[in-house]
């Protein structure tokens, strides 16, 4: 054990990477500039006797990645709902469309670890190892969600639905590949599920740094690294714009939009028009299929809307010693400096009228800049930016393959690369 290398960010990628490198015979420091790891992937108490989410919130990729850990999943009844004024999209109701959103989904769902394989791997561009899946899911993916929806769908409702689960990608359902997401995130429910961690999301990133530390690793936390480090290999946990703010050379990259988050201390549970939608864990606030279009096509001129999609977290659903605390974020225009928080009660309030009267308190943490590392257009949702960033130093965080998400992908296939070139 001779090699040593340097990891930068604590983040699930820069853990990751940190494992895979010392199970591959290197010695490894980890530096973390907060004083807990997990960067985004961090649990709070915002209120008294409360759990809150940092960041990221319900895990469908982690789920069906990091099962090994011994993370303590918890599952609300319902995944995912999308209401509408005078209907609701569920997965498991949606009536004349039923059938075919299982036809659609169903064949995805029963082999969601080989489609997994396809797309958690390394680059778009190598071979992937089940091709018939991959044939399979990418000629329905090709397409925006917003028409694939329109193609095969009747109701509303399940147009939403596809709508509001490719959204998760950070890209308008109007642009092309965005099927692939919508399908995927919708195949993810039906097989793994949309779970919350027991507990709050910083057990993830707990029992990831457990196993760090049992392979050797050292962890230093409190340390803001101002340079590149000087190591025979330097993993950069971090998105295109804060490597160069450390030194290294990246090549032009797009930013995307950010969020803008608030989390709510209920004295009841949301009053929704449908209680069906209170059993759900994740909640799609947004309207119709075309009204998220519309939404985030403002966002991608620059303009807030005014009624944006609201990404809502019922992590009390599935583990109730969290607290009453709702978990929400609307996406906002890159470089937002104002409050979005009446925007995100206005449009809870559409779909469930009285929620300001059961709030009791909000945190609001504000805008939180592109926390999926870089804009979702075609080009850059092909060509994921490349980790080797010459001179030994590399790139893992959701601007490289295989993209944004809690999965530690990106810091697995960094560490390989790393061993294969530089050994």
């Amino acid at each position: 054990m001779s090699a040593t290398a340097t990891v930068v960010g604590a983040g699930p990628n820069g853990l990751a990477a940190a494992i895979r490198l010392a199970q591959l015979g290197w010695r490894v420091r980890v530096f973390e500039r907060n004083d807990e790891v997990g960067g985004s992937c961090r649990s709070d108490s915002y209120f008294p006797g409360t759990i809150s989410d940092v960041g990221a919130a319900a895990f469908p990729f982690g789920a069906a990645t990091l099962r090994d850990l011994g993370v303590e999943w918890a599952h609300p009844p319902r995944p995912v709902a999308h209401p509408l004024e005078h209907s609701t999209g569920f997965l498991d109701a949606l009536g004349p469309d039923q059938a075919t959103w299982n036809r659609v989904h169903g064949p995805v769902a029963a082999h969601i670890g080989d489609h997994l394989d396809n797309i958690l791997g390394p680059t778009l561009w190598r071979v992937p190892p089940h091709p018939l899946a991959f044939a399979r899911f990418g000629v329905r993916g090709a397409l925006p969600a917003a028409t694939l929806g329109t193609v095969l769908f009747r109701t509303e409702a399940a147009k939403a639905l596809l709508a509001g689960n490719a959204v998760h990608s950070f890209s308008s359902p109007g642009r092309p590949l965005t099927g692939a997401f919508g399908v995927l995130f919708g195949a993810l429910a039906a097989s793994v599920g949309w779970p919350v961690v027991r507990g709050g999301s910083r057990g993830i990133v707990d029992k990831l740094a457990a196993r760090a530390e049992s392979l050797g690793v050292e962890i230093h936390t409190g340390i803001d690294v101002r340079e590149v480090p000087r190591d025979r290999v330097v993993v950069l946990n971090m998105p295109p714009w804060e490597a160069e703010r450390l030194g290294a050379r990246v090549r032009p990259w797009r930013e995307g939009p950010g969020v803008f988050k608030v989390d709510w201390l209920l004295r009841e549970p949301v009053p929704w028009r449908d209680p069906r939608v209170g059993e759900a864990g994740t909640v799609h606030v947004g309207g119709t299929a075309r009204d998220i279009v519309a939404s985030e096509s403002e966002i991608a001129r620059g303009r807030m809307p005014d009624a944006p999609f609201v990404m809502v977290g019922q992590q009390y659903v599935a583990d109730p010693s969290r607290g009453r605390v709702l978990w929400t974020y609307a996406h906002v225009p890159r470089g937002f400096d104002g409050d979005a928080s009446e925007h995100i009660a206005r449009q809870i309030e559409r779909f469930a009228p009285g929620f300001r009267d059961v709030v009791e308190a909000r945190h609001v943490t504000g805008y939180i800049r592109d926390i999926a590392a870089g804009d979702m257009n075609l080009r850059q949702l092909l060509f994921r930016h490349p980790r080797s960033l010459g001179g030994g130093v590399y790139l893992a965080s959701g601007a490289t393959a295989p993209g944004a998400g809690v999965h530690g992908m990106a810091g697995v296939w960094a560490a390989q690369e790393a061993t294969r070139t530089m050994l």
